[in-house]
């Protein structure tokens, strides 16, 4: 019989795959706790992917830094709050605690939606109005992540010395996390509880505005038929606009949720592998559909968590993508795949 080392393999690597079933049994409520409260994440930035992808037939993978601007946004308004990186947590009370987590919350929104509208100018409008082909507006949303990258990499640290450049800031803490309950033996967490409630809130928020308002139809009716939509009155462009900016918006919010579970995260690079994800949240919930993009990120956050004990850490970001394919083998147009143009108000 052949030998993991007769073939060249290390014994480590050769079994690096756990089938760690009874972990997953034995910790089944407490993956699907941190699941949901990462996948709440990915659904946030996922309706971004799904509201642009829904109006202009366009994956906007700059998307993802947006998002990461956005943790920049969150950091520097606890800068200008007052706030300053220490080991120390905020310990001021709740609702002073709250009040500066809705601040920080505003600020990344702020910086993610101006971002989110000068991307959209700069780099798509130009390439409507040459009536350019759907492939260069694929690679001008790839050369666009990498520009924000590149520029909150090395040009933005000689701007403000101490922000952005290699090296993840260092971390604000203003919440501590501390067990609230516990549900089925998963303790559940106040920093858990505030990120699942916002994102099912901002969530919410977004579905009546797209179904119940005068300014979502008018992102339904370009969706459904742009040309149509501007015969009756239809401003295209200023429904364009206010796509991204909506997009933007949620990406901010998410940005500061992610940046409360996760203090340290906030680096140039930090929104790439979190954004490609988003969008797999997207298709995977069926890419055009806004409860799809909520229905997405929270499976595709209990798949992982379920995952990296069921086969090892080192295979999480594998399970994410093999649950991507295997459901569109069966489904191609996602779980809920019902575009927005269809969407009923």
């Amino acid at each position: 019989m052949t030998s993991a080392a007769t073939l060249g393999v290390p014994l480590s690597v050769a079994g690096s795959i756990d089938f760690n079933v009874s972990g997953v049994i034995d910790q089944f409520w407490r993956l699907t706790v941190d699941g949901l409260t990462y996948g709440s994440i990915y659904a946030l930035v996922a309706v971004g992917y799904t509201l642009v992808y829904g109006v202009l037939r366009l994956i906007n993978f700059a998307h993802s830094e947006i998002f990461m601007l956005g943790m920049f946004g969150t950091y520097v308004g606890l800068e200008l709050l007052g706030f300053a990186p220490s080991g120390n947590v905020y310990s001021q009370g709740v609702v002073l605690t709250v009040t500066y987590l809705g601040l920080a919350m505003l600020f990344g929104m702020l910086v993610s939606g101006i971002a989110a509208i000068g991307l959209e100018r700069v780099a798509y409008r130009p390439l409507r109005r040459r009536g350019a082909k759907p492939l260069a507006f694929l690679i001008t949303a790839i050369g666009m992540s990498f520009v924000i990258q590149e520029f909150v990499h090395y040009i933005l640290p000689k701007i403000r010395p101490g922000l952005g450049g290699s090296n993840a800031q260092t971390g604000i803490r203003l919440v501590e996390p501390k067990v609230q309950f516990t549900f089925l033996g998963a303790q559940v967490t106040n920093v858990a509880l505030v990120i699942f409630t916002a994102a099912i809130v901002l969530a919410a928020i977004t579905e009546i505005v797209i179904n119940a308002t005068s300014f979502g139809r008018a992102i339904r009716a370009v969706a459904q038929n742009p040309d149509a939509a501007t015969l009756m009155g239809v401003s295209r462009e200023r429904v364009i606009l206010l796509t991204f900016l909506i997009g933007g918006l949620l990406a901010g919010a998410a940005a500061m949720l992610y940046t409360l579970y996760i203090p340290t995260g906030i680096i140039f690079s930090g929104g790439f592998i979190l954004g490609i994800k988003a969008f797999s949240a997207a298709v995977l919930g069926g890419i055009g559909n806004l409860r799809g993009a909520l229905l997405g990120g929270l499976l595709l956050g209990v798949a992982e968590q379920y995952g990296q004990i069921l086969f090892g850490t080192e295979w999480r970001d594998v399970v994410a993508f093999v649950l991507l394919v295997t459901v569109l083998m069966f489904r191609p147009t996602g779980i809920l795949g019902e575009s927005l143009g269809r969407a009923r108000a």
